[in-house]
């Protein structure tokens, strides 16, 4: 297993724990640090094992498979703590999360017809914007000051959402057609 895989292993595996250095009652005052830290570690694995795979010629098929899907259960084990924490609103998880279950659709029907979708830079930039988002909506729940920062953050990560959706739909319009 190469170093950009192991990566994508550690990322999920640091899930759990974030998760629930969340979710846990914060006896000591120090969980949402010790998760905001955990989380932004998961995410540098985010950008370091494609630039590693890419630079080094390390891409696998488990990488490709992998890699978007770990990014997709940390965003989304994060957003649903931010619910739970009454710190992010119901309806703007559903969107982020009903347009990842669409891409991913979309790319299930073209690998069927033996094309790729590679990510768009709309896509990247609502990860970037997604990561930040949960990064400030948590701390804060510790610092104030930050809840405006992070209610602009949500709209700029929901606005990138349905963007990057719409310009894979468009771009990618024939993969929906019927093939004979």
């Amino acid at each position: 297993m190469n170093l950009p895989n192991k990566l994508t292993i550690f990322r999920v595996i640091l899930i759990p724990f974030f998760v629930c250095l969340l979710l846990m009652p914060n006896t000591s005052g120090y969980n949402n640090y010790i998760a905001v830290a955990i989380f932004i570690v998961a995410s540098l694995t985010d950008f370091l094992d494609g630039k590693i795979a890419r630079k080094y010629n390390l891409v696998t098929n488990f990488g490709k498979f992998m890699d978007p899907l770990a990014d997709k259960l940390l965003v989304c084990s994060a957003m649903i703590c931010l619910i739970q924490m009454n710190l992010l609103p119901a309806w703007i998880v559903v969107i982020i999360i009903a347009r990842e279950f669409i891409i991913s659709g979309f790319r299930l029907v073209a690998s069927d017809n033996g094309v790729v979708i590679a990510a768009s830079y709309w896509g990247k930039f609502k990860t970037t914007f997604q990561m930040l988002m949960v990064i400030d909506l948590i701390l804060s729940a510790s610092i104030p000051v930050l809840k405006i920062p992070g209610v602009v953050l949500t709209y700029i990560a929901l606005a990138l959402t349905v963007i990057s959706l719409l310009d894979y739909i468009i771009k990618n319009k024939d993969v929906l057609k019927e093939q004979n």
